[in-house]
Parts: C-alpha cells; sequence; structure tokens
C-alpha cells in the first residue's frame, strides 16, 4: 500500500515536514538516511537556534526534532535511498532492493560542505575547523583566523568574521579571485583582511583545538606556517541531488529548482526542503522553515487530489 508522504532526509528541514506532516495524520515515513541528523552532527555547539538560550549541540538538538516527530506518529528508516522513480504514480523509492510507494514526496537530503580532504582537517572538525562563518563566527573573538578559498563565499565569510576575529586570512592557491569583482574589493581593501596568493594549507595542526596551520606554495613549493585558531572552508557546498538526476529541474551546481514562493519542485507532488534548494542561507532555522513548508504544501496537495 502506497505511503500518504515519504520524507527522505532528516536534518532539520526533514524532521520538521515530519512534525507537521505528523501532526495532520499523514503518517509519514522518513527514510533518514545511514547518517541520520544532516550537517547539524558535525556541529558542536549551535547558539543561533530559536529557543534555547544557552545554546545546544548539533546531535542534542537533532535528537530533540526526532523525538518529537516520533511522538506524533513519524516512521523512521535508518537507510539510504538508493533510487528513485518520479514518472509515475505512486512515486516509488528504494532503499537497496525493497521498493517503497507513496503519494508525495518531501526531498531534504541537505548538501554537503566541500573539503580540502585532509585527515587532520577531518580531526578537528568542530574544534576549530568550519565551514559555516555564520554559524561558527561568534566563538572566535579576538583571535586570528584563517579562511579557505576565492568565490564569494570565501569574501562573504571572511568579511563577516572581521566582526570577531582580530584578522583573518584569506589562503588562496590561485593568483586571483573567482568572486565577483564588489566582493574581492571589499574583502582586498579590509583593514583586517590579509591575502596570501598562491597557498594551500597541507595540515592544520593542533592537539585539542586548532592553532597552526602548515602552508604551501603553489608557485615555488616553498613551506611555512601560520599561526591562527580557525580554520574555515569556503570552498563550495555539493548538494546531495545526485539520485534526483534526469527526474527533476536543478540549477546548474545541480540544487533543486523549487517555484517561487513554494516548495514545489517540477514534479507535481514532489517538494524540495532545505538545503538541497537554498544555496543562499543554508541555516537551521530556513531548513526548518522550508521544511514546515513542504508539509503544509504537501498537505494541500494530498488535501485537493482527495488523498490522505
Amino acid at each position: 500500500m502506497a505511503e500518504k508522504v515519504i520524507i527522505i532526509g532528516s536534518g532539520p528541514a526533514g524532521l520538521t515536514a515530519a512534525i507537521y506532516t505528523a501532526r495532520a495524520n499523514l503518517e509519514p515515513l522518513c527514510i533518514e538516511g545511514e547518517e541520520p541528523g544532516g550537517q547539524l552532527m558535525i556541529t558542536s555547539d549551535v547558539e543561533n537556534y530559536p529557543g534555547f538560550a544557552e545554546g545546544i549541540t548539533g546531535p542534542a538538538l537533532m535528537e530533540i526534532q526526532r523525538k518529537q516527530a516520533e511522538r506524533f506518529g513519524t516512521k523512521f528508516i535508518t537507510a539510504n535511498v538508493t533510487k528513485v522513480d518520479f514518472s509515475s504514480r505512486p512515486f516509488k523509492v528504494w532503499v537497496g532492493d525493497k521498493e517503497y510507494q507513496s503519494h508525495s514526496i518531501i526531498i531534504s537530503t541537505g548538501a554537503t560542505a566541500k573539503y580540502l580532504g585532509l585527515e587532520s582537517e577531518k580531526k578537528l572538525m568542530g574544534r576549530g575547523v568550519s565551514a559555516c562563518a555564520t554559524c561558527d563566527g561568534a566563538f572566535f573573538k579576538n583571535v586570528e583566523v584563517a579562511v579557505v578559498g576565492g568565490g564569494d563565499t570565501a569574501m562573504e565569510e571572511a568579511t563577516f568574521l572581521t566582526r570577531f576575529a582580530t584578522k583573518v586570512h584569506i589562503l588562496h592557491r590561485r593568483e586571483e579571485f573567482r568572486a565577483s569583482k564588489i566582493m574581492a574589493d571589499r574583502a582586498l581593501q579590509h583593514p583586517k583582511i590579509q591575502v596570501h596568493w598562491n597557498t594551500e594549507v597541507v595540515e592544520v595542526l593542533g592537539d585539542k583545538a586548532v592553532n597552526q596551520l602548515k602552508l604551501n606554495n603553489t608557485k615555488d613549493g616553498s613551506k611555512s606556517t601560520l599561526d591562527v585558531e580557525g580554520l574555515f572552508i569556503a570552498i563550495g557546498h555539493k548538494p546531495n541531488t545526485s539520485i534526483f538526476e534526469g527526474q527533476l529541474d536543478m540549477n546548474e551546481t545541480g540544487y533543486l529548482v523549487t517555484q517561487p514562493d513554494s516548495t514545489y519542485t517540477s514534479v507535481e507532488g514532489v517538494f524540495a526542503a532545505g538545503d538541497v534548494q537554498d544555496h543562499v542561507y543554508r541555516q537551521a532555522v530556513t531548513a526548518a522553515g522550508t521544511g514546515c513548508m513542504a508539509a503544509i504544501d504537501a498537505e494541500r496537495w494530498l488535501e485537493a487530489k482527495e488523498i490522505g
């Protein structure tokens, strides 16, 4: 028998969609993935999510949201969706060989920050290494930090970090930025920002937290070190959309395209929420907001089709 709604993904967007659809008696099935909880699972402290005056850890926040979704009757499968077919109704979703059918789908598979791929970077993740200045910048008051990247995101993050840090080092492996002129100029002219051209990070050092970077000059191969207490990786995000290729409209970087003021995708009855369709804000609270929108859109759509 087909489900009324299947939610794919279990970060703030997916769990909020689960809470809302469950409370609307749609008995959602959430296929949460093998690593449930999304990017917040690698975020140590969350201080900007409303309702937590003292702050909360990312995993704790996700656990609370999951319990809330479960309380209203959400069913969970802790596995990855391996294939989908949105070409006929009810829609089909596979987990390995097992097929599930649903009248509507909410996609909240999120995006993954691109990292440098260093072992030391992974080890110090959340202990000085971050991929989100707006999330973590406030933890770096009165210290020096570094930002890796050369696009608009890197310029934006570096400029934002000057509110807290005493100095921000931009490390870029080429000798010119990819960023738009206005963003690049803003960073280049900022008194607190120093740009290191032709520079790449080869190792992140620190026992309990970041305290130094090992650098390599991409032109002459010379080595150097830089004392910083924070390293922000701003080399882009990759939306987790590969299984939807050829089925749903995406933009040039792979984000799902939703219709203005809604979570409707290019296939009626399939909705998208959170970082899988939002490359602008990428915050837990905005993901939760679009999760709520997707649930309401799905509920109204099902009602119009007299399903539910």
